[in-house]
């Protein structure tokens, strides 16, 4: 579990493919300050598990799904990324529930600057739009953002200065692939509201009424 809050840009040192995992070396500093072997950390929003670790550097590896679904397929050596260790009981909860499951991706079509922050727009599939609300929370690239615009086709949200400096958004480019976590809780309501209503369709049909002998033929 995450806050969306990133601790760190750190740079991508290799990616080895072989057997459709790819494993990922990433330096970094703060983030191997209190770390061990099965960590989960966040990966541009994207929950992957530590399986080696340095004074300076962690690997990963990447499933042929998470590669497929994410922005991770696209990085390449030199490449900076976001990072977030995930939540400790009793820590602060600053940006909102993030679980590393990305649900999809985005693409930016528009980047405006308006002083020091700036405002990005992003489309995306109507499955990831459904669940975006005006005001509502999302992640982009593991950063926690406040929806202030969206419509059938896209959503557009503001970065202050501060997450300017300590996130990659700021050196993202028009066309280019973020990852999307949308709020938890949407998702829980939909499931929660399908399932009622499955529960609440009748079951009663002709080949019911047939079976049971409340009609012939």
């Amino acid at each position: 579990m995450f806050t969306g809050l990133v601790e760190e840009v750190g740079k991508v040192l290799d990616i080895k493919k072989s057997n459709k995992i790819w494993t990922m070396t990433f330096e970094c500093k703060k983030i191997v300050e209190d770390i061990t072997i099965g960590d989960s950390i966040a990966i541009n929003g994207v929950c992957l598990t530590v399986k080696e670790f340095d004074k300076n550097l962690f690997k990963v590896d990447v499933m042929a799904e998470t590669i497929r679904k994410t922005n991770l397929g696209f990085i390449q050596s030199g490449d900076y990324v976001n990072f977030e260790r995930a939540l400790r009981v009793g820590d602060r909860l600053g940006g909102h529930v993030v679980t590393g499951h990305i649900d999809g991706t985005g693409v930016i079509e528009e980047i405006e600057e308006e002083g020091d922050s700036m405002w990005i727009t992003i489309s995306s599939s109507k499955d990831i739009l459904k669940y975006i609300v005006h005001k509502g929370s999302i992640a982009i690239d593991g950063v926690s953002l406040t929806i202030s615009f969206v419509d059938e086709e896209k959503f557009k949200v503001a970065i202050i200065p501060h997450t300017k400096v300590v996130t990659t958004l700021a050196t993202k480019k028009i066309n280019d692939l973020v990852n999307i976590e949308c709020d938890l809780v949407g998702k829980y309501i939909e499931r929660f509201l399908s399932y009622k209503k499955v529960q609440n369709e009748s079951k009663i049909d002709i080949n019911f009424l047939k079976n049971n002998g409340f009609i012939q033929g």
